[in-house]
């Protein structure tokens, strides 16, 4: 493609974390890249929860493609680089709820995120994050074009046409479109989908004077979980859907007074009322629980509700030759396990991975990017069947304590395999050769696929109003997920009732040559190889310096120093 003014290797619709970290990527490595926004950052985003998986794939994607400022995300030790403006992330915790009724404090499951090595996790405000990945992308080198709509596309064979609202054309080798649900592409080539199990919609906005649940409530005490529900992501959960509670404001360091709420309900149990607005709704839905009402007495929107339709739609194809679709453009499910910024961001390091190469080699055919539409409906189908499941158990808060921990381990076991396909890559193509069997939780582990996928068949078919069909099913869950002597511990306990996982995760018997962290057999050999304790001990004493607050201190002030000098 001949070079000009208006001519790129690559076009991004849509500069969110997905469109924004893909073009700093390419940037970085010498593309010429063109992001169009048809907004103005910043600007209002939600998905705000980070989780151990995608904070794990921010830290591959900046070591692998040698761009620092991808992994600032990863854990509260960025504070200092991206700002207070986030909240802090020590857990994931559940309450459940049934209408007319208290809360019971034994109803309650904390997933609890660990401080070692990365520490804890992030409540990202999304406004920020997306400027600041955007702003990272410009000063890789990408030409970024706020408040510009895409009108229209046009792929053939030498290349991608582009043209604006205002009647500007570009041309790229390749066009990724990164829009989300109004995907260009997806609407061009017939791809959208809504054939999918999960079935949810929402209603959400930021709010002010949210207090911490345990001050309208017992206190974490009386829970006897490890930290204050404000200190995480609170989940209420009931018969039909979920409400979020994911603070800005939970650290002393916070400078950030609000707290994004969002109410998700399956509309086959809770159809639309039409006749009220979108807050009147919420409220008089919160209404029916009095362990949930009080919470928001006092609390007041700082943003105009938004409310919508089913929220789940998917894509029957990814790639075509010279584009493709990423992030929400490809699919989207539900909130739930935040597993959404996990799908975009490992498509994305993926995708750019594959553009590198294309890159090189002048090869932009659809074959070339199968893996990406491969791995992208694989995470999209999981996260779906995993939600639709969860949705389902919670009509009965045994079921529900019992499947929880096929999310819990699923997603223990998908760290574990990152962390060590990031420990044992010689370079991305290595990485990416090993996360091609990824499908989202598991960590491609074929014992607990099987498991998995046959405890969701059961879930599948059973009333949950069945207390006779529960009973035999939560037992055949603890027994399907208590015999394998890989399952550590700490699941099998929730599977007998404890409700958190440990705040502390190391401890002596982690080394213990039988029944340690590395495991044995089938296990040890797909998690870990050839892998050794050593090894394990000198990478992760490696992250812990690496990722420790006062060494991205020392690097900030010393990348200030260097920008100083060249002004």
């Amino acid at each position: 493609m001949a070079h000009g003014e208006h001519v790129y290797d690559v076009a991004i619709i849509g500069s969110g974390m997905g469109g924004a970290t893909l073009g700093t990527i390419l940037a970085r490595h010498g593309l010429r890249v063109l992001i169009f926004e048809s907004g103005v950052h910043p600007r209002f985003a939600v998905g705000e929860s980070m989780i151990l998986e995608t904070s794990e794939t921010m830290r591959a994607m900046a070591e692998l493609f040698d761009v620092p400022e991808l992994a600032y995300f990863s854990s509260e030790h960025f504070f200092n680089h991206v700002g207070t403006s986030h909240g802090v992330k020590r857990h994931f915790s559940y309450l459940h709820h049934r209408e007319g009724q208290t809360q019971n404090a034994d109803h309650t499951i904390q997933a609890v995120i660990p401080k070692a090595p990365h520490g804890h996790e992030l409540h990202i405000f999304r406004q920020d994050s997306d400027y600041l990945m955007t702003t990272t992308a410009i000063a890789y080198g990408a030409t970024v074009l706020q408040n510009t709509p895409v009108k229209s596309i046009a792929v053939e064979a030498g290349g991608v046409t582009i043209e604006t609202v205002r009647g500007e054309q570009y041309q790229a080798a390749y066009l990724v479109d990164a829009g989300g649900f109004r995907s260009l592409l997806a609407d061009k080539f017939g791809w959208r989908s809504r054939e999918l199990q999960a079935h949810s919609r929402t209603i959400f906005t930021h709010m002010l004077n949210v207090p911490c649940y345990n001050s309208v409530g017992a206190t974490r005490e009386q829970y006897g979980v490890p930290f204050r529900f404000s200190e995480g992501t609170l989940h209420h959960v009931f018969h039909g859907g979920w409400l979020w509670v994911i603070p800005f404001n939970n650290h002393a360091r916070a400078t950030n007074p609000l707290v994004s709420v969002g109410l998700q309900l399956d509309p086959r149990i809770h159809p639309l009322r039409a006749d009220l607005t979108p807050e009147e709704e919420f409220y008089d839905f919160i209404a029916r629980f009095p362990g949930i009402a009080p919470q928001f007495a006092e609390a007041r929107a700082v943003r105009n509700w938004t409310r919508t339709e089913r929220l789940q739609y998917t894509a029957t194809q990814i790639v075509g030759d010279r584009c493709c679709l990423l992030g929400h453009a490809a699919g989207f499910i539900d909130p739930l396990y935040s597993k959404g910024l996990y799908i975009t961001l490992m498509s994305t390091a993926l995708l750019a991975h594959l553009l590198l190469d294309a890159h090189r080699d002048g090869d932009y055919s659809a074959a070339r990017f199968m893996p990406l539409q491969r791995l992208t409906q694989r995470y999209v189908a999981a996260n779906d069947r995993l939600v639709a499941n969860s949705f389902k158990s919670w009509s009965n808060q045994r079921l529900w304590s019992a499947y929880s921990v096929q999310w819990m381990l699923g997603a223990y076991l998908e760290l574990v395999y990152l962390i060590s396909a990031r420990s044992q890559a010689r370079d991305r193509h290595a990485y990416f050769a090993r996360i091609d069997q990824l499908q989202l939780t598991g960590g491609g582990f074929a014992e607990f696929l099987t498991i998995a996928d046959w405890i969701d068949t059961l879930v599948e078919n059973l009333d949950p109003a069945d207390e006779t069909l529960v009973t035999a099913a939560v037992a055949e869950i603890r027994a399907r997920y208590s015999a394998p002597g890989w399952v550590p511990q700490p699941f099998k306990e929730i599977l007998n009732g404890k409700k958190h996982l440990p705040a502390n995760k190391l401890r002596l018997s982690l080394f213990d040559r039988d029944k340690g962290f590395l495991g044995s057999g089938a296990y040890r050999e797909h998690f870990f190889g050839q892998g050794s304790y050593a090894e394990l001990v000198s990478f992760f004493l490696r992250d812990t310096l690496r990722y420790a607050t006062p060494t991205l201190d020392v690097q900030r002030r010393t990348a200030f120093k260097r920008t100083l000098l060249h002004r």
